[in-house]
């Protein structure tokens, strides 16, 4: 993978995209993304900024890609390479063949992200690795995901910061319990079968500029209402939640933002522009304090779901609490 094959992406000249082969499944030819952050020639960084030294890799959530380009920017800021990367059948990686957003297993994903690290110069067997030091970056499920991920591959990362990560289902432990065997039934059965359309539109309502938000981005690759969520998949995140259930023992310290509140409700009400419309956010903190043994949790008054894409004010707090954080723990 020359530097050739890195292309301008959708999102400007500031931004690159490579595409990652990842063999074949039932659906054809799979690949993933990569994208970084190209900042303008001449721009001079502090070698005191609190991310000195530090590769970032962002991975999206559900029925989501990366177009946060003030992340970018912020990453940069502190003195940290950006790369995000849009998993298989995910935004710059959906064919037109495949089922978005499916896998059967999380762990499917550690193709994609072994695939983004070897082509940042991390992986695993490198014979010269790369000294820069390694940050996880993940939003909902892609929070869920690489919290996974570093689990299994301690040493790997350096630390692992998470927005709106998620941990536990919406019906907290007891409800997962109850439903996890009909779902393990249902994934056994009809894996590809579609779940009831639980999405109501809310959350896209109050991220997107023409709606209630102020965000533009494609959406073909993160649709109003979501994709179809599917029997295996779901069956796949429920497996996800058990294990952060019964602690994951990561290593690094860790960062989760989330916001101060939740309004889940079947109808719109306008709390939703400022609170997270999409995951019970008082599970969420309690979930994260069993990934690993250094855990800080901020909560952020006024921020939505993806903290990074609420009003200004939220977002300009989140950032604010993500820089203290390095300054005490980057690595």
């Amino acid at each position: 993978m020359g530097e050739l094959a890195w292309l301008e992406d959708v999102l400007g000249d500031r931004f690159q995209q490579l595409t990652l082969p990842l063999g074949s499944d039932g659906e054809g030819d799979v690949v993933a993304t990569l994208v970084r952050y190209r900042p303008p020639l001449g721009t001079l960084v502090s070698p005191f900024a609190p991310a000195h030294g530090v590769d970032v890799l962002y991975v999206h959530g559900w029925s989501d890609y990366f177009f946060q380009t003030t992340l970018a920017e912020y990453w940069h800021g502190v003195g940290a390479r950006f790369h995000a990367l849009d998993l298989r059948k995910y935004g710059r990686s959906l064919r037109d063949h495949q089922t978005p957003g499916y896998v059967a297993d999380l762990a499917t994903y550690d193709a994609d992200i072994d695939a983004a690290l070897a082509a940042m110069g991390h992986g695993e067997n490198d014979e010269r690795p790369s000294r820069r030091r390694l940050v996880l970056m993940g939003h909902s499920t892609g929070g869920l995901t690489l919290s996974l991920w570093a689990a299994r591959h301690p040493g790997r990362a350096s630390a692992l910061v998470l927005n709106s990560p998620w941990l536990e289902f919406q019906t907290g432990g007891v409800g997962r319990a109850f439903i996890t065997p009909l779902v393990q039934l249902g994934a056994r059965v009809q894996p590809l079968g579609t779940l009831p359309q639980v999405d109501l539109g809310f959350y896209t309502r109050s991220v997107s500029a023409e709606l209630d938000g102020e965000w533009s981005y494609e959406s073909r690759w993160r649709p109003t209402r979501g994709f179809p969520a599917h029997r295996a998949w779901l069956n796949a995140v429920l497996e996800g939640h058990a294990a952060v259930a019964a602690g994951l023992g990561i290593e690094v310290p860790i960062l989760t933002m989330l916001s101060a509140r939740s309004t889940i409700l079947p109808r719109w009400n306008d709390q939703m522009r400022h609170t997270d419309s999409v995951l019970v956010v008082d599970d969420i903190a309690r979930a994260s304090v069993r990934l690993g043994s250094t855990v800080t949790v901020a909560r952020i008054e006024g921020a939505l779901h993806d903290v990074i894409l609420s009003a200004e004010a939220p977002r300009r707090a989140a950032y604010a609490a993500l820089t203290r954080w390095l300054r005490a723990y980057a690595p």
